[in-house]
């Protein structure tokens, strides 16, 4: 299966994936600054949406880990990096791209370490998917899934604490945040959200982006300017805005 570049989409049961080869040397991971902001943009796979996030170094997520074979050797992944069964990559639904995780099998304590760079896995339950040579390393090529704990050590290939001197970031940034605060069919309605939100409490804009959706344009309502994730939340929980939800601009 090939995929369109920053679509954030993938098969049901695995992706695609790229990077570096079985010897576990890296090749230049595919990165930009306007890479970085769509694969940060809220997606939407089978009727459910997904919300990238940022996060710190020390950040554990624990689930079910996956792995996937030859059928997707050569194909591309979310950020347009080519597939390559053998590199130490990995699928994440909502970490930044290129993000380093230590993947630990919790049946056997074996780990790897695999960089980020497509969406996935979208199926229910399962937290990450490896590539073939990832998953053989911690030993679930042969039993297909397995408990894993994930450990977030670093961004843009580079592991935190070995990374000091090269600037190793402690945290992966993603522009700034917005609240949507609306979504219309009609480019009437969104004009009137715009009016009413601009400028709201003195500090934050709104702007109306459209998006195709079923083949029909979708206009929604961001409001923009916040410094934190934190602070979006706050706004959300203050003013209860029926549906609205962070995204990153």
């Amino acid at each position: 299966m090939v995929l369109a570049l920053m679509t954030g989409g993938c098969s049901t049961h695995s992706t695609s994936y790229g990077g570096w080869t079985g010897s576990a040397t890296p090749s230049k991971p595919r990165s930009s600054k306007a890479i970085h902001r769509a694969t940060m943009r809220p997606y939407t796979i089978n009727g459910k949406t997904y919300y990238p996030t940022v996060v710190a170094v020390g950040w554990t997520q624990r689930g079910v880990a996956s792995w996937y074979g030859p059928d997707f050797h050569g194909g591309k992944t979310s950020n347009g990096e080519t597939y390559n069964m053998y590199a130490l990559t990995a699928a994440h639904k909502t970490l930044p791209m290129n993000t380093m995780v230590r993947v630990t099998n919790l049946r056997n304590g074996r780990s790897v370490v695999v960089r980020i760079n497509d969406r996935g896995p979208f199926v229910k339950g399962r937290i990450i998917d490896l590539s073939y040579e990832a998953g053989r390393r911690i030993g679930i090529d042969k039993t297909g899934t397995a408990p894993v704990k994930l450990t977030v050590l670093g961004f843009d290939s580079l592991i935190a604490a070995k990374a000091g001197a090269k600037g190793g970031r402690q945290k992966v940034t993603a522009g700034t945040f917005g609240v949507q605060v609306g979504a219309f069919r009609r480019r009437e309605g969104a004009e009137l959200y715009k009016k009413r939100y601009d400028g709201f409490e003195g500090r934050y804009r709104a702007v109306v982006r459209t998006y195709t959706v079923g083949g029909r344009p979708l206009y929604r309502v961001w409001l923009l300017g916040f410094r934190s994730e934190e602070e979006a939340k706050d706004f959300i929980k203050a003013w209860n805005i029926p549906g609205a939800y962070i995204i990153r601009d």
